[in-house]
């Protein structure tokens, strides 16, 4: 019996390794353990050293759009920019190297940020209008709520992720409808006004309906005849709706979420507290807040290593 389940074990860890990857161990497991995890105080660090770089980055890509700073410093901006862009190029091969699958975390959403803040510079040898777009590193400020461990900030994001991912059904249905309902109108529209009156095309009659349903009003197109007006009305208080239906929809999951958490409360802890979450991530699905004594990650069931955290 105990070499059928000593077979079965072997088996078992050979099949979650071929499912997750090769496990991390040696520099690859320091490495992750440094730059994905925040509780841990070289990780603390590098994170907030990370911060630091993104924010001097993006005080000197918005000085570099002032010409009076521009025309006298334009050599020292250029070589801080290059050092700002090897520097952030090393830390993202560095995060490819050190997770079981490259692809997975490159294809996730601060992967995307990550080669996004990366790439614009290399773009910008062939079209220099891009180089404005390296404003997008603004999006790694995110990670200032794993490293200061506000603990009530990343809860609210987690449940505000889980809400938008129930709710997406529902809000992708509603904005199909209000699609159909701007191409009908704009359509109308265009009949009814005609190119006399602005109305061109039926693209720009779309546009006209969009931009009247949101509320934005710009005002570059607007109705002559008094059928027309009628219809903006119309679709004026539509926008109204337009703008309360996916509140509702949210705020409707939201509460869901906190009915779910409050009938859930049996899985709290001895103390009667909810477990505190971490930024202990998994290195096969990259999902992190496992908890700090967790042997296997809840969302995939990868073995999780074991090392010490400080």
């Amino acid at each position: 019996m105990n070499s059928q389940t000593t077979i079965k074990t072997a088996v078992n860890a050979a099949a979650q390794t071929a499912e997750f990857g090769r496990p991390l161990q040696g520099w690859r497991l320091k490495a992750y353990t440094i730059i994905f995890e925040a509780d841990t105080k070289a990780g603390r660090l590098f994170d907030l050293a990370l911060i630091a770089a993104v924010l001097l980055s993006l005080a000197l890509v918005m000085l570099e759009s002032v010409a009076s700073f521009r025309a006298p410093h334009q050599h020292w901006l250029t070589w801080a920019e290059y050092s700002f862009t090897a520097l952030f190029t090393l830390e993202y091969l560095m995060r490819l190297a050190c997770v079981r699958r490259p692809l997975r975390y490159a294809t996730s959403f601060f992967g995307i940020v990550d080669l996004l803040a990366v790439l614009p510079i290399y773009l910008a040898f062939f079209v220099p209008e891009m180089y404005a777009l390296v404003d997008v590193r603004v999006l790694r400020l995110l990670r200032v709520f794993r490293i200061l461990k506000l603990n009530a900030y990343v809860a609210a994001y987690m449940n505000l992720g889980r809400a938008l991912r129930a709710s997406s059904t529902k809000i992708l249905v509603f904005l199909s409808a209000v699609l159909m309902i701007v191409l009908i109108m704009g359509t109308v529209m265009y009949v009814v006004e005609g190119p006399e009156n602005g109305f061109t095309s039926i693209p720009v009659s779309v546009y006209w309906a969009i931009s009247t349903v949101t509320t934005v009003g710009f005002g570059d197109i607007t109705p002559k005849t008094d059928l027309g007006r009628a219809i903006a009305s119309l679709m004026m208080l539509l926008g109204w709706g337009v703008l309360a239906v996916p509140t509702g929809i949210m705020t409707t999951e939201m509460a869901a979420q906190r009915m779910s958490e409050a009938m859930g409360a049996g899985g709290m802890s001895g103390t009667g507290e909810a477990p505190t979450p971490t930024t202990r991530t998994c290195h096969a699905c990259l999902r992190e807040g496992l908890q700090a004594d967790s042997h296997y990650c809840r969302h995939c069931g990868a073995p999780l290593p074991e090392y010490q955290r400080d």
